[in-house]
């Protein structure tokens, strides 16, 4: 008969296609777990009212028209629902398929059955199917799968998912996906009611035919379907053997309540033979049930189960695991003594090393399930009576349970590693002793050949004869036939036995020894050949822990401690990761077995997790060498005096400072034993991802570091915007102290723990201050970059998030808001000559460009890079914000103004438009005041690549003008090289310059913008409004005339020259054109008047136009080409 799972088999092929797809679509529930969006719990209060009334439940499905015309009734609600559904449509359509997989799955699997039941598979039945081995498996095993789809599925909150995709879908599916995937009304939450009829209602939206899953029963009842039992042979673990089989019964029952409810004789006997010692079942990957309050609603299966539940046998049970716990502790402590485990014991002791191996892992499976507080819901009182009577009975103590487990975690990996090694040199051994065999009959043939000299030895030729058809045995002894070879070797060990006693050959000593040798030489045959794969397949099978694949989170802080009182544990620990690891075998075994593309991802998925777990556990090393060296930067900086260069004798005892020193060298030898501990572990394969424990060392002090850098920012930089004076400089001194302390710890540890500590820190402060100017950018733009999108986070390494304490997201925002704060243009003057804001009404000084140097120090490059970056961000939206609402508004007044008031003079216009400026000069002076800033940032950025890197600055100078050269003859000559489109040169070589500094802000265009109707006209108007609140002072400039009407005359100018900047240039030539008509009609008025003094608008006005060419950069004759040359010549002398 073709085998079930032959690839012309198309029965077989079929259902195991079916299997392998739930393997992976149980596995993508899972991943995308990880990947709900937060703002779908709406957990926070801003999220409950941002978006409360777009995130709805299945209650869409009832009534859409309701909500969809709720949504188009509010255009602001409308474009918060486009917005929200371009920033996690992504996420929602993967979502969306996963659900979709699940129903299709179901259908698949009923469209199989039928197929099954019409015949459509020539000689193939569901009873023929259920009778083959494999045929029985995947059956079931299918039956599980839609358990466990169902399961996870409800619990992923997929009517929220599913109510923003049936939006954005027209699948046809939809309502059937709903009608599946909708809300049962359970909850996971402990002290939750269980509601009626859950599961089996669940199971009904779709149902499987009933004669299929009686069948299923009935072959899990009475069959060994995994022949798993074979393993077990003791009958007191007969439940262990069965627990898998015990896990798929107690799936399918639900699809048969009826059983459940009803039919006791058919529960007592299901009990009887799976649930006589246990009451607690691990069903897929860790997840556990307690059948106790699983099966607490069925009359039947309650019942049938209170045997097991009765005192005496939990008493009973308890105590047996207790007395065996007992008993295997010193034993497998024996068996691991170094140089026990040899050879020649373990070939000899088979039988007996499986037998303590069974009992180990039986009683940690039983220990570790029955008393896992996942399983118990501590609300429920009959539940923690039985755990209590577990626990007591036991005498349970996790720590002696987890060493029990490290110690046969190692045992069981050292036993396989030896037989794998015997496997691998099996054939290789056995030939050779055969071999060593062979010629020793041959030498003795030769001896009482008379002809090799061998003291005192007759010639006898029968013996010789004998001997050498003894060798000739031997040499025809077959590796490939085993059995044969084996029968045949005990009859030559016992025909060498009796040669020695009838020839009376025990007299000579030489013979006695050549005759021990082959016999010993054919012992060893005879254990070699016994060395089979079958043992190594029973390892695996009793070695099985994926029953603790949640569960062993709960040991993680015993794993920890041990590691930290001595870190050579992690050796043990990599025995019992790779021990967890056999847990992947049950999920991959199917896909494999199909040839399915989902092997690699899937395997990626649970190696992933399982790796993850890994470095949770040995994070311990990390915390632990930051601990000691948080107390050795303590002790150089407070305790260990410097010595000086000149010491005097009598002081030297003074500075020698013995305790100090001695502490500091003893908490370094604590972390140099910590980096050796994890060193010990040896590069493993978890799974199908390779692990380095030197890779897993460096990973863990990054993310340590990561941690406790974020942190530090995170409390270190929240400013009381209430203070009297600002915390800002202070906090800064404070933060680059305490940054100062990290990069001194870092520079002190990396020789003893042999890391490269100036790339690790640079690396990953760089990548945390990036991450949050990410964050913090995000509030800016439509489309948020997703935390599983940014280049900056690591799921290894990850860089934790905080919650916000004010309007901005992360501190780089605090640090950037409070900024522009102190340096607001309404409370401070900014004297440009100075670099310096001063408060108004006080005159006192308020920060200078000593505020950049100290964010250098504070958070470097990377800090200031990103300071820059979220202030475009701010100018973007600030300008954005002037040119929709504010410019509209004006404009509706100027359109009816212009058209009425055309022939007024200037006066006239300045004093009709003084009340409508308010908000634009506030906008305008906003963005001057950012772009004082990021000149700021610019000058800083340069002065430090100058200064710490003058090679990189010259190189990027240069680079940067023979670009612009290369560029500028292009557009003259358009035959000359040029960039092409998918060239990065240009965009690379931006991003560099303004990391060094190289750019000029006011140059930058930030928005795209449109024509606009009397734009320069507005702006004249606006800046000929503002001359009259400003005066000209010699020493200080043009300034505010009063602190009540703040005009800051350095962000006016700014503000309203970047405005320009953003249109085209004709605007700034019309806008120039206006000031130079204004400045010559005023004079011509003066002159004609005879008034000697120059106006305060012109000086004001002249000064715009002298400040507008030094800030561009652009010669004189701009100006000069609106206003006459001597008229500015005057105004200097005038000054």
């Amino acid at each position: 008969m073709v085998d079930f799972l032959a690839e012309n088999n198309l029965c077989g092929q079929a259902v195991l296609r079916i299997v392998s797809r739930g393997n992976a679509i149980i596995a993508e529930l899972l991943r995308l777990s990880d990947f709900i969006p937060a703002v779908f719990r709406l957990k926070d209060k801003s999220d409950q009212q941002k978006y409360g009334d777009i995130i709805c439940d299945f209650s869409y499905f009832k009534g859409p028209e309701y909500y969809d015309s709720k949504l188009e009734a509010k255009p602001d609600l409308q474009d918060l629902d486009d917005e929200f559904r371009e920033n996690n449509i992504e996420i929602l359509s993967r979502f969306y398929l996963a659900f979709e997989s699940v129903h299709k799955y179901i259908v698949d699997l009923i469209r199989y059955l039928d197929d099954l039941y019409e015949g459509v598979y020539i000689q193939q039945t569901l009873e023929t199917v259920l009778l083959n081995e494999d045929g029985k498996q995947l059956l079931v095993k299918n039956i599980f799968n839609y358990f466990i789809k169902m399961d996870r599925g409800t619990n992923y909150t997929c009517p929220v998912c599913l109510s923003s995709a049936a939006r954005s879908s027209a699948d046809s599916n939809l309502d059937d996906i709903c009608k599946l995937l909708r809300s049962t009304g359970y909850s996971s939450q402990s002290g939750a009611k269980r509601p009626a009829n859950y599961p089996e209602s669940y199971f009904q939206r779709v149902p499987i035919s009933s004669t299929f899953i009686s069948m299923v029963i009935g072959r899990l009842r009475s069959d060994d379907i995994y022949n798993q039992v074979s393993a077990y042979p003791l009958p007191e673990h007969r439940s262990t053997a069965l627990a898998n089989q015990a896990a798929m019964l107690y799936v399918c029952l639900y699809f048969i309540p009826s059983i459940l409810q009803t039919q006791q004789a058919k529960m007592r006997e299901i009990v009887d033979k799976y649930f006589p010692d246990n009451w607690v079942i691990s069903v897929y990957m860790g997840i556990t049930v307690n059948l106790v309050e699983a099966w607490e609603p069925y009359k039947a299966a309650k019942i049938a189960l209170n045997y097991t539940l009765d005192s005496a046998n939990i008493r009973e049970q308890a105590s047996r695991y207790s007395v065996s716990m007992e008993g295997l502790r010193p034993q497998i402590q024996q068996l691991l003594k170094e140089g026990f485990l040899r050879e020649e014991i373990v070939l000899d002791n088979i039988p007996k090393l499986l037998n303590c191996l069974r009992d180990c892992n039986v009683s940690i499976r039983w220990l570790m399930l029955h008393t896992a507080d996942s399983a118990y819901d501590p609300n429920n009182k009959r539940l923690r009576q039985i755990k209590d009577q577990v626990i007591n009975d036991s005498k349970y103590n996790p720590k002696i349970l987890f060493q029990l487990l490290l110690d046969t975690a190692q045992f069981e990996f050292t036993l396989k590693e030896m037989f794998k090694q015997m496997l691998s040199e099996k054939q290789l051994k056995w030939e050779s002793y055969r071999t060593e065999g062979s010629e020793r009959m041959t030498e003795l043939a030769e001896v009482f050949s008379g002809v090799k000299p061998l003291t005192r030895v007759e010639k006898n030729e029968n013996l010789q004869a004998w001997f050498r058809e003894i060798s000739k045995q031997i040499e025809s002894l077959n590796y490939e036939d085993s059995t044969a070879a084996g029968r045949k070797t005990v009859q030559l060990i016992q025909a060498l036995v009796e040669v020695q006693e009838f020839h009376q050959l025990e007299s000579n000593l030489q013979v006695c020894q050549f005759l021990a040798d082959t016999r010993k030489f054919l012992h060893q045959m005879i254990r070699t050949i016994n060395i089979k794969e079958e043992v190594l397949i029973t390892m695996q099978i009793v070695g099985d822990l994926s029953y603790a694949w949640q569960i062993i989170d709960s040991f993680t802080s015993i794993m920890q401690e041990s590691i930290r009182v001595n870190p050579s544990m992690v050796t043990k620990l990599r025995a019992t990761f790779l021990k967890l690891a056999s847990a992947l075998d049950l999920p991959l075994l199917r896909i494999n077995q199909a040839n399915s593309p989902d092997l690699l991802s899937v395997s990626q998925f649970y190696s992933g997790e399982l790796v993850t777990y890994v470095r949770k556990v040995l994070q311990i090393i990390p915390e632990s060498m930051f601990t000691s060296l948080a107390k050795i930067i303590k002790l150089q900086i407070h305790a260990i005096m410097e010595v000086p260069t000149r010491l005097d004798k009598d002081k030297l005892k003074d500075y020698a400072q013995l305790g100090a020193r001695y502490e500091v060298a003893k908490l370094t030898h604590a972390i140099s034993i910590f980096t050796e501990g994890i060193l010990m572990m040896k590069t493993t394969l978890v799974g199908i991802i390779k692990v380095d424990p030197k890779q897993l060392l460096e990973d863990g002090i990054r993310k340590e570091l990561v941690r406790r850098v974020a942190y530090a920012l995170h409390k270190g930089l929240i400013f009381n915007p209430k203070a009297k004076t600002s915390e800002l400089m202070p906090k800064l001194k404070e933060m680059a102290a305490t940054m100062d302390g990290f990069y001194r710890s870092f520079e002190y540890i990396q020789d003893y723990v042999s890391i490269y500590g100036l790339k690790i820190w640079q690396e990953e402060v760089s990548r945390i201050i990036n991450y949050n100017v990410e964050q913090e950018c995000n509030s800016f733009l439509r489309t948020k970059i997703q935390d599983w999108q940014s280049v900056y986070q690591s799921t290894h390494i990850p860089i934790p998030k905080f919650p916000s304490v004010d309007e901005s997201a992360t501190f780089i925002g605090r640090l950037c808001r409070e900024i522009l704060r102190i340096t607001d243009p309404k409370v401070t003057c900014y004297m440009d000559q100075l670099n310096t804001w001063y408060d108004l009404k006080t005159h006192q000084e308020v920060t200078n460009n000593r505020l950049f140097s100290e964010i250098q120090d504070t958070l470097g490059t990377f800090g200031l890079n990103g300071l820059d970056r979220l202030l475009c961000f701010m100018i973007v939206k600030e300008l954005q914000g002037t040119l929709s609402s504010g410019y509209d508004s004006l404009l509706h007044f100027f359109v009816f103004f212009l058209s009425a008031n055309a022939s007024k003079v200037y006066a006239n216009a300045v004093a009709k438009t003084q009340k409508i400026w308010g908000p634009y000069l506030e906008s305008i002076m906003k963005v001057g005041q950012m772009q004082i800033l990021r000149q700021q940032i610019a000058n800083e950025l340069n002065y430090s690549c100058k200064f710490d890197s003058k090679h990189l600055a010259a190189a990027l100078e240069n680079l940067n003008k023979s670009l612009l050269a290369d560029i500028e003859a292009h557009y003259q000559d358009p035959s000359l090289p040029y960039p092409k489109e998918d060239n990065n040169l240009l965009y690379e070589i931006t991003a560099s310059l303004e990391a060094a500094g190289i750019h000029n802000p006011l140059n930058k265009i930030y928005i795209t913008t449109k024509r606009l109707p009397y734009f320069p006209i507005v702006n004249f108007l606006f800046i000929i409004a503002q001359l009259p609140k400003l005066q000209y002072s010699k020493n200080q400039g043009m300034t505010c005339r009063k602190a009540t009407d703040p005009v800051d005359w350095s962000p006016l100018v700014l503000g309203l020259l970047t405005l320009l900047k953003q249109f085209h240039s004709r605007y700034t030539e019309q806008f120039l054109a206006l000031i130079g008509q204004f400045i010559r009609s005023v004079m011509e008025q003066c002159t004609s008047q005879k008034i000697p003094d120059m106006p305060s608008d012109v000086v004001g006005a002249l000064m715009f136009l002298e400040d507008y060419v030094r800030y561009t950069k652009l010669p004189r004759k701009v100006a000069e080409a609106h206003v006459p040359s001597f008229i500015f010549d005057e105004f200097r002398t005038v000054l």
